[in-house]
């Protein structure tokens, strides 16, 4: 179950991110994309929240569940504006990075540091993006930073490992399926905040509701829900850091569908990266 469960993790996050352009590209707020998606979750999740105790469960948890609404709001809603601007296959190699970012909070929050393993994991990481970043107009350089959808996209991915540890803690304190019930809520409750503060997306709202986006639509809950309880399930089973590393696989799968459904270019390219890339952020997680 452990090996279908990250198969599945690894398909979904890609077709998510499909789903999630598709729907940008079609005119759609990215704000109100993200916020759509938690709300339709949540209204799945009231039929088996009926059956959980939720009085019984410690204060650690709804303080974890708080922080992982709050982060993974945040680092959604800033994916998504990164796919309205940017190419899937260019933004999805860039996730590998987390490992480098957790690798670098450890060295100044908890003084670790890494060992030769982790320095080459890191080179690889670089070296394998130059590959994937070099297919961009402004190549691998400083300038590149200045792109709205690469900095979205590096804010989506730090928000995204701090959330995948609260995620892990939320588990701990009750089970895969409540964190997930508990994820959806929250994160509903905090991209409403986000979201329905401009007049523009409370205007917009009820005109998402139409016929041609409603099957995107329910597409992109199905694999954001599948994604996320399938992602649980794996934390439950494993440590986070080596979940990560195998998620990892999803970028190859991302370019894949780049070049299918947005006919993105220099594949070989971007697909030589990422592999390179993987190859570096399994180096830190699993030799460190």
């Amino acid at each position: 179950m452990i090996y279908l469960a990250v198969l599945l993790r690894i398909l979904s996050n890609p077709f998510a991110n499909v789903f999630q352009k598709q729907l940008t590209s079609a005119g759609s707020l990215p704000l109100l994309v993200n916020f759509i998606t938690y709300f339709l979750l949540s209204l799945l999740c009231i039929i088996p929240a009926v059956g959980v105790n939720w009085l019984s469960l410690p204060l650690g948890f709804w303080g974890y569940s708080v922080l992982v609404g709050l982060f993974g709001a945040l680092g959604n809603g800033f994916l998504v504006r990164a796919l309205q601007r940017g190419d899937l296959s260019v933004l999805g190699p860039i996730n590998a990075y987390k490992s480098v970012v957790g690798l670098l909070a450890g060295m100044v929050l908890l003084r670790e540091f890494p060992n030769g393993w982790g320095v080459l994991g890191i080179a690889l990481i670089i070296g394998g993006s130059y590959f994937v970043l070099g297919t961009t107009e402004e190549k691998f350089s400083w300038r590149l930073l200045k792109q709205p959808s690469i900095q979205f996209r590096l804010w989506a991915m730090v928000f995204a490992a701090v959330e995948a540890v609260f995620i892990k803690k939320t588990i701990l304190y009750s089970s895969p399926t409540v964190s997930f019930i508990s994820w959806c809520w929250f994160g509903a409750l905090f991209s409403a905040m986000v979201t329905f503060w401009s007049p523009a997306h409370r205007l917009g709202f009820k005109q998402e509701f139409i016929r041609s986006k409603l099957k995107r639509y329910a597409l992109l809950v199905f694999c954001i829900g599948l994604m996320q309880f399938t992602t649980n399930y794996v934390f439950e089973q494993m440590p986070v850091g080596y979940a990560l590393s195998l998620f990892q696989l999803s970028t190859l799968v991302s370019i894949g569908l780049g070049y299918k459904f947005f006919q993105e270019t220099d594949i070989l390219k971007k697909t030589m990266g990422a592999l390179i890339m993987v190859a570096g952020s399994v180096l830190i997680i699993l030799l460190k």
